[in-house]
């Protein structure tokens, strides 16, 4: 094999390998390695594709059940919905590349998780995401905001999948890095599912889709690394979507598997050809030879370094029953799209790559994953912080003036702005649009359908990672029965700065364990995921965010609730709990200007039992009127009740021995905000009683205003135009800097 380009150290730390990682190569393969192979090194042993800092902690999750059909270490998760059906879902990060370059950067973010679910042979049903940006008055977040939301609607509406739900956020320690996390759902038959295991010997290895070029070249080692100062200089590494090949590719796909002529197949994501390639060989104990010859290209002149890293988008590899091979040729040429046969299974256990008749590479295929670094890097637990007693502090507003403030804040107020650019309605089947708590996407003609969300509180998980881990996996949980809808499987998306650091190491351990216990004690299992780390730039990290992606199913579309008020005259219930928290909510951040204290705790068992309640309540249309608490307390869930409806409400009563303010106001877990028609509520009231669940009738649903106890009555109207017209003011430059 020639090498002749001199791999100095400099050239190595540049691939991102440190000098005792390239040690173990040199060890491994007992010889210097080529520029290819050292390419290849870098992508399959970086952060992004090895999870090297993180797959020890990650083996301690929960990841069966019953319905779970297939776990982690897939293209994505697979769980049985009843029927002959399985839903196929997963989430991801673009986190880097849409800092650098925000359009493009969450267009491909959309396209890659969209491959993961229908290389598996699922239709997309769903897309969902959440987002993360910097303080709104940082020069460069507007300009982000615009162009990650851009991508999104420009990738799935140009694609036609319905993007139905998701979260955004702002706060000043995204000012460097903005988080894109996109999470696609779709279903198959269970007797229909596609996996990535190579098998047999001499089968044809087959390159699909669009054409190879330099776009994306080390995008996985970009994306595991810090930023700094020179960051928009990486903007080559950000490749480049076509939502119309992509969708080509999605129905050649389908087509082809539709034949039986598919033995394994894989998304060309991170890594490119080189991760598809060597993950498939080594999931099957097989060899792979590639003739980088036949690799279709769209430049001129590519070396076999730069076919093997490019990532560029819309591309499968996939091993063909050699008696179909013309067959499958058809299908691909009837779509427009490459189709070409680049090599072949050995039973050599041996990456082989050749390049004008020579080898460019030579190496063991199973230690290029196996034998990646796995770390166990020392971590500090985070500081716990005191609670903050509701009685120490003095509220610089009245209750009504702070209801109207955080409504018109960037975390609460509508994200109507961002979800209106998003086509939620194509192919028919959304039932419960963006807005509310989970969306609902009818599965096929119905009458089953899927409840859908995506939450995490990073202050939480910041002041403390157990709680917050717990708490993001049990608000998923409460979103998706909130609806109405069975919780049944999640994804994550686990976004932190540099592990190397001990107390950013520790955030991520704590959220760990967090998610862990809360999976476990809702039997909300983990099937799919993504770590995305090094989210700091220079030397200031990111809020750790562990994104939840929740799954649920809805017996009946028909039999679901809104989190709105319904009928003048219902009265209206608070399910669960209220000791009057306030550390870290956003009433003591945004009205006090304090962000301090310790976040509420979550007690797993309440969650269980008020949550089966309040969905068994739904189930028996007892109530289609249900919103979960969260940020802002009881006080958000009434406002927002209020507001989706434009029906306002009388409150007689609230949580009692508190502060007005700590009722109102704490972040108390477990609970949920119900309206019922008055002759079910003394009912109702019992029902709760016998079953061990506090509940409190707070009062009626009627009016324009919502009248709080000993508050000025608050316009619901002026509520609505104060919480919808932040964003689109702040994006037409309006309000902020």
């Amino acid at each position: 094999m020639k090498n002749n380009i001199a791999i100095t150290p400099d050239l190595v730390a540049q691939h991102g390998l440190k000098p005792d990682e390239y040690q173990r190569i040199l060890d491994l393969i007992g010889r210097e390695p080529t520029f290819t192979e050292l390419g290849i090194f870098s992508a399959m042993w970086n952060e992004h594709c090895s999870y090297k800092s993180s797959r020890l902690h990650l083996k301690t999750l929960p990841t069966k059940a019953p319905w779970v059909i297939q776990g982690p270490g897939e293209n994505a998760g697979v769980i049985d919905i009843g029927d002959g059906m399985a839903c196929i879902f997963k989430m991801e990060s673009h986190n880097h590349p849409s800092f650098i370059e925000p359009y493009q950067g969450a267009t491909t973010g959309v396209g890659g998780i969209l491959r993961d679910v229908f290389t598996m042979g699922a239709r997309p049903i769903a897309c969902l995401n959440a987002l993360r940006f910097g303080d709104p008055s940082h020069p460069k977040v507007r300009h982000l905001v615009s162009g990650v939301v851009a991508g999104i609607g420009g990738y799935g509406n140009s694609f036609g999948v319905p993007t139905v739900g998701g979260q955004t956020g702002f706060h000043t320690r995204y000012d460097g890095n903005n988080l894109v996390n996109a999470m696609a759902v779709g279903i198959a038959k269970t007797d229909e599912i596609f996996y990535a295991k190579a098998t047999g010997v001499g089968n044809p290895i087959v390159y699909l889709g669009s054409k190879t070029g330099r776009d994306g070249i080390h995008g996985a080692t970009m994306a595991s690394a810090e930023f700094d100062d020179a960051s928009e200089e990486k903007r080559p590494t950000v490749q480049v979507g076509d939502p119309f090949a992509e969708k080509l590719l999605l129905e050649a796909c389908l087509e082809l598997m539709r034949t039986g002529s598919v033995i394994a197949i894989q998304d060309m994501g991170a890594a490119g050809l080189t991760c598809s390639a060597v993950e498939m060989g080594a999931k099957g104990d097989l060899g792979i030879e590639l003739d980088l010859d036949k690799v279709p290209c769209r430049e001129e002149g590519m070396t076999a370094y730069e076919m093997m890293l490019s990532e560029s988008q819309e591309r499968m590899l996939m091993v063909l029953d050699p008696q179909r091979e013309k067959e499958a040729e058809a299908i691909f040429r009837k779509w427009g799209l490459d189709f070409a046969v680049i090599g072949k299974t050995t039973d050599t256990l041996r990456f082989v790559v050749k390049h004008h008749g020579e080898v460019m590479a030579d190496l063991p295929i199973k230690e290029l994953g196996d034998e990646a670094p796995l770390y166990d890097r020392p971590w500090v637990e985070t500081p716990r912080q005191q609670r903050i007693a509701a009685e120490t502090i003095t509220p610089p507003l009245s209750n009504a003036d702070a209801i109207k403030k955080l409504v018109a804040t960037p975390d609460l107020c509508a994200k109507r702005w961002i979800w209106e650019q998003y086509d939620h309605l194509i192919l028919g089947n959304t039932v419960q649009a963006p807005g509310g708590d989970a969306a609902i996407v009818r599965v096929e003609d119905g009458p089953k359908g899927l409840a859908l969300t995506s939450d995490v509180t990073p202050r939480y998980c910041e002041a403390d990672p157990f709680e917050g881990g717990k708490q993001a996996v049990a608000e998923a949980w409460r979103n998706i029965t909130a609806v109405g809808g069975q919780p049944l499987a999640l994804t994550d998306n686990l976004n932190f700065g540099n592990p190397e650091r001990p107390e950013i190491m520790g955030q991520f351990v704590g959220c760990i364990k967090g998610i862990g216990e809360a999976a476990r004690a809702l039997d909300f299992p983990i099937v799919s995921g993504n770590v995305s780390l090094y989210n700091e730039t220079n030397g200031r990290g990111i809020l750790p965010t562990p994104t939840i992606g929740g799954v649920g199913t809805v017996k009946d579309v028909n039999v679901h609730a809104v989190a709105a008020f319904r009928q003048a005259g219902d009265v209206i219930l608070l399910i669960g709990e209220t000791q009057g928290w306030l550390g870290q909510s956003v009433w003591l951040r945004d009205v006090c200007g304090r962000e301090e204290g310790a976040p509420p705790p979550v007690d797993l068992a309440a969650e269980r039992r008020n949550g089966d309640f309040v969905r068994g309540l739904i189930q028996k249309k007892r109530t289609s009127s249900v919103h979960d608490c969260s940020d802002g307390g009881l006080a958000i869930a009434l406002a927002e009740m209020a507001m989706a409806s434009g029906l306002g409400a009388t409150i007689d009563a609230l949580p009692a021995n508190l502060p007005a303010h700590a009722a109102l106001f704490g972040e108390d877990q477990a609970r949920y905000v119900v309206a019922v028609a008055p002759s079910e509520a003394d009912q109702l009231m019992a029902d709760a009683k016998a079953a061990g669940i506090p509940a409190l009738k707070l009062g009626t649903v009627g009016g324009a205003n919502l009248n709080l106890p000993g508050e000025s009555p608050i316009s619901v109207a002026e509520l609505k135009q104060a919480h919808e017209g932040w964003l689109p003011n702040y994006m037409a430059a309006t309000v902020g800097n």
